[in-house]
Parts: C-alpha cells; structure tokens; sequence
C-alpha cells in the first residue's frame, strides 16, 4: 500500500531526476552554478540531454520536437 506522502513517479520523471543530477554533478565539478557560466553551454550533450528530459516530462511523450 502506497503511502499518501509518496509520490508515484513516471518513467518521464525518472529520467528526469537522473539527468537533473548528472547536470547538477557537472556544474559541480566546474565550480559553477548555472550552465549559463559555462563556455560549451551551445554545446552540450549533457545539457542537452537534460532539456530533452524536461520537455518529455511536460508532455509526456505525446511527441513533438524542442527547439531553440
């Protein structure tokens, strides 16, 4: 039985959290605090990757394309 104070989390979620720390994990061992700071931030795989997740997380898979 499922606790109230749980949260049920999609795969969308999960693999949000898992990209949330590996970007968090980089900017750490840059010394920064926001990709922003960082000189390859037009190119980033892990940023990039880290975009992708939070977009699938909005729309949960309903497709469609994320571009800036």
């Amino acid at each position: 039985m499922q606790n109230d104070n749980e949260i049920t989390k999609d795969r969308w979620q999960i693999t949000l959290d898992k990209q949330l720390q590996t970007i968090q994990q980089c900017q750490q061992d840059k010394n920064i605090d926001s990709c922003m700071k960082c000189n390859k931030i037009l190119d980033c795989f892990t940023r990039d990757e880290y975009i992708k997740a939070v977009y699938e997380s909005m729309n949960k898979g309903s497709g469609g394309g994320f571009e800036f």
